[in-house]
């Protein structure tokens, strides 16, 4: 007995049907259609909890309606023409969008640290809002509507086989195409002779290719040994292999991540001289060089995709800081490759990172700078511009006694 059974073949609503069969009511998602109740199985990659209240929306739903009960916390699961739903969810995101009226009454600018807290706030509005628009799945990842695309390679590289019906929202399933499309073809990477990485879903993509290039310029203490901590997609460790590095050890925790590097350096070639770890930073041993791109901000990632911008207390920049010293071999350096869009926020000063170099026995021995070209810093509608403006990307070059 499935949940829609259960929900069929019993006057009960979804959370009893959960109950019934020893499922977690907040896997379930439920509504009410053709005078029953039904229940399928949801699924969200940024862990969400399924909608409390979910109605039945078709091609004669108005997008000022839409945006309505969206905005109260009411989930549209769409039964019409599948582009039809995609062109629903651009109209709900013009009203999410719209500037909002300006009042007479002056107000104070708000600081940086400030921009930055409401920025973020309104960007998670505007995503559990757009999110309320739902999406059917039958087993296999097929869609059973009108013009709906095959997805099922974009699904499976996200959720693995899926042998049961279940909803997600359009709005994570746009972004899952997405995802399978820069897997498919690649980001270029110039300090790679153009060759491409190709990210997985969940692991970030190096679009902004600064720091990469400071690592393809710095000069190398050695060519025998080097660590890439956190290594993500494998950029940073293929580079070091292009520039002559015999062995470099990539780590990372996250399964994907360690995939997709596996799968970039079996691409490109230099799978002999990389050997892809699963380790909490630090592989065992030591090394003359040992590089890590930690994070940028401190703050709490909402998404598991925003684990490559967000550190959580600056967990990842401390550990690597704190154990760097035990893991260099004598005249070794440390790679921080760290952005100061932290400072501009005033999420972290500078002084306070220096002293997290003196509290772990580190000395700067140089320092690479480079400007973003990234569009949102040349981009003065952006909330965040003054900051993104001003960043400054480094490769700090550290040294322990």
């Amino acid at each position: 007995m499935d949940l829609v059974d259960a929900c069929v073949d019993r006057p009960i609503g979804f959370a009893a049907a959960a109950t019934l069969l020893g499922v977690d009511e907040r896997s379930v998602i439920g509504w009410h259609e053709d005078g029953r109740d039904r229940s399928a199985w949801w699924r969200s990659e940024s862990g969400a909890a399924p909608p409390r209240r979910v109605v039945v929306a078709d091609d004669a739903t108005r997008a000022d309606e839409a945006y309505r009960l969206a905005c109260e916390g009411t989930a549209l699961l769409w039964r019409g023409d599948f582009q039809n739903a995609r062109q629903l969810l651009t109209a709900m995101a013009r009203r999410v969008d719209r500037p909002p009226r300006k009042h007479r009454r002056r107000t104070e600018q708000p600081s940086q640290v400030q921009a930055f807290h409401l920025y973020r706030q309104a960007r998670a509005q505007r995503a559990r809002t757009l999110g309320m628009l739902l999406v059917p799945f039958e087993p296999g990842h097929t869609i059973p509507l009108r013009r709906a695309p095959d997805v099922v390679a974009a699904c499976t590289e996200a959720y693995g086989p899926a042998d049961e019906p279940y909803v997600t929202s359009l709005r994570e399933l746009l972004g899952l195409i997405g995802a399978h499309e820069w897997r498919e073809k690649g980001v270029p990477i110039p300090a790679l002779g153009g060759d491409r990485i190709h990210p997985h879903y969940g692991v970030f993509s190096p679009v902004r290719g600064e720091y990469v290039e400071l690592v393809a310029q710095a000069p190398l203490p050695a060519t025998t040994v080097a660590f890439d901590i956190g290594t993500g997609t494998g950029v940073l460790s293929a580079v070091l292999a292009r520039r002559g590095m015999e062995r470099v050890v990539a780590t990372d925790l996250d399964p994907r991540a360690l995939a997709c590097a596996q799968d970039n350096v079996e691409r490109l070639h230099v799978a002999k001289h990389v050997e892809v770890v699963q380790a909490d930073l630090f592989p065992e041993g030591r090394a003359p060089l040992v590089v890590c791109n930690p994070p940028w901000l401190p703050g709490k990632p909402a998404t598991p995709l925003e684990h490559a911008v967000y550190d959580p207390g600056g967990r990842m920049l401390r550990g690597f800081l704190a154990g760097l010293a035990d893991h260099l071999e004598a005249d070794g350096e440390g790679w921080l490759i760290l952005s100061d869009l932290a400072e501009q926020l005033a999420l972290r000063s500078r002084d306070e990172l220096l002293g997290l170099f003196d509290a772990s026995g580190l000395t700067v021995a140089g320092r690479l700078d480079a400007k973003p070209a990234h569009p949102r810093a040349a981009d003065p509608d952006d909330p965040l511009h003054a900051a993104r403006a001003a960043e400054t990307t480094s490769l700090w070059r550290l040294t322990a006694p």
